[in-house]
């Protein structure tokens, strides 16, 4: 009986992921069902993974024995997100480790790392109290306004907590990379993650000084080996471009919320545990 729930729950995860992407609506719409499709999908494999392994390998659930079998499959499913998580705090430790030999300086205010680089280049870096990393190149390229424009998207990303929550987001991802349209909602995610972050900026900046901002970093792309932790970047997708700059001259002031697909979310993870108490030792 375990193994049908396992079945079931791997079933509703596919099922999920092959919900086509809203193409329509605003960033607020958007924002909810991406999110939704990309966290729902996993967390209900994991809450079923764990149902399973709190029931054990003894006792039946409505006539039916469990088995070594499904426990197996749900220990190996948590010992693999282990592993994962385990990997990517390694990444992060990583890069923090690289920006704490970084120079400080004060830029307009704040207090960044500087990379002695000439590429353009603007990030917060960290998990939890993450740092924000401009380059020489972008210190000394930019005037002052269109630096401020920059410093305020950063700023955004701080304000927040992006860093965290993508952190979060990104070992969900790579946990269920082998579902359906996983990429797809990853990127479409990471466009409104910046799209949010620009439309906060839009409060302390003129629209258009931040839209030419955005024109020099896709001229100008990061690269470099040296740095390639550092990726939470004010990164730019140049077919992506136009979207965002749309989304900064759009007059629309909707902010973008989780709103009533939280709610859906806690259902939908709750369910596995509903099993539980139909199983006897």
């Amino acid at each position: 009986m375990h193994f049908i729930i396992i079945l079931l729950a791997l079933s509703c995860a596919v099922g999920l992921r092959l919900i086509p992407l809203p193409k329509s609506g605003n960033w607020h719409q958007r924002w909810q069902k991406s999110l939704f499709l990309l966290v729902c999908p996993p967390l209900v494999l994991i809450m079923t993974a764990l149902a399973v392994l709190s029931m054990g390998t003894s006792g039946e659930m409505l006539g039916l024995e469990a088995s070594w079998f499904s426990y197996s499959l749900a220990l190996g499913f948590v010992t693999w997100g282990i592993l994962i998580a385990v990997q990517l705090i390694a990444q992060l430790w990583q890069s923090q480790c690289q920006i704490e030999r970084l120079s400080q300086q004060m830029v307009l205010g704040k207090t960044a790392r500087i990379l002695e680089d000439d590429f353009p280049y603007s990030a917060q870096v960290g998990f939890w109290k993450p740092e924000l990393v401009v380059s020489r190149g972008l210190l000394e390229s930019l005037d002052e306004i269109h630096l401020e424009a920059v410093i305020a998207h950063e700023q955004a990303h701080l304000n927040y907590r992006d860093t965290f929550w993508f952190g979060v987001l990104s070992w969900l991802k790579t946990l269920t990379v082998w579902l359906p349209h996983t990429e797809e909602l990853w990127q479409e995610l990471l466009l409104l993650r910046e799209i949010r972050a620009d439309r906060y900026a839009t409060q302390e900046v003129d629209p258009l000084i931040l839209a030419e901002s955005l024109l020099y970093f896709a001229k100008a792309p990061f690269y470099s080996s040296n740095y390639s932790n550092f990726s939470f970047s004010c990164s730019i997708l140049s077919s992506r471009l136009a979207e965002r700059i749309d989304a900064i001259l759009a007059e629309d002031s909707e902010p973008l919320t989780l709103g009533w697909w939280m709610w859906m979310l806690l259902f939908c993870i709750c369910l596995p545990w509903i099993t539980v108490p139909f199983h006897y030792s």
